[in-house]
């Protein structure tokens, strides 16, 4: 081991020998960050970068998840280019699919069993989405496609689509899931009157919906735990 301790090091390389040395979870989210964007600018080191990429989003790393590589570019801050937006972008979306698959239930037999999955699959989307998980006879997830994306205020699931879909993948129910963007829980009238349609169609095929789940930063909503299905 070398006989200088961290501060004595260059700048840049201080995260990653403190990583090595005392773990991850020891370094702070600048720290982090300054590691996935590695090198610095002539008068500003990567811990310098990081911290004006977190100050941008006020330090919340629910926005910077959100955010795409050209407006991680467009925020203009020295030392940050597409290459290392790119890696931000790309590191973070493994953060949130490691989120994802580490609460992944494959038996659902509530709306719980599905819904924080679904709500961390979903929640970081800065555009409306529609979704379904298909399950078979044993109430086993066998897949979830994304029908359907739209803008900041809505999307359009085709139940013809849906239906399709589950015939494909041997599905004999489904779970319906879409995002607000908003942070607001509360179905529209447009939700109910389309969960409705979909429920009636998948009678005809004898595929039943379990339930209709919308997600967010605020958690999620379930329509079969309101009693609305």
């Amino acid at each position: 081991m070398s006989k200088f301790s961290i501060k004595d090091w260059a700048e840049d390389d201080q995260p990653r020998k403190k990583l090595l040395l005392k773990g991850a979870h020891t370094l702070s989210n600048a720290e982090l960050l300054a590691i996935l964007i590695n090198n610095g600018t002539r008068n500003q080191s990567a811990l310098d970068v990081a911290k004006n990429i977190l100050q941008n989003v006020t330090n919340d790393l629910q926005k910077l998840g959100g955010l795409s590589v050209k407006e991680l570019v467009k925020q203009k801050i020295k030392g940050l280019g597409e290459a290392k937006a790119i890696g931000i972008v790309a590191a973070l979306e493994l953060g949130i699919r490691r989120n994802a698959s580490g609460i992944k239930k494959d038996l659902v037999t509530k709306s719980g069993d599905i819904a924080n999955y679904l709500r961390a699959t979903l929640e970081y989307r800065k555009q409306e989405v529609f979704a379904v998980v298909f399950l078979n006879r044993g109430n086993k997830v066998t897949h979830l496609e994304i029908i359907s994306e739209g803008g900041l205020t809505g999307t359009v699931a085709d139940p013809r689509v849906i239906l399709k879909k589950a015939l494909e993948n041997d599905a004999t129910s489904l779970v319906l899931c879409h995002n607000h963007p908003s942070g607001n829980l509360r179905p529209s009238k447009a939700d109910e009157i389309l969960t409705q349609k979909i429920k009636q169609a998948a009678a005809f095929l004898d595929i039943s919906i379990m339930d209709h789940i919308i997600v967010s930063n605020e958690g999620y909503f379930s329509f079969a735990d309101e009693g609305m299905l």
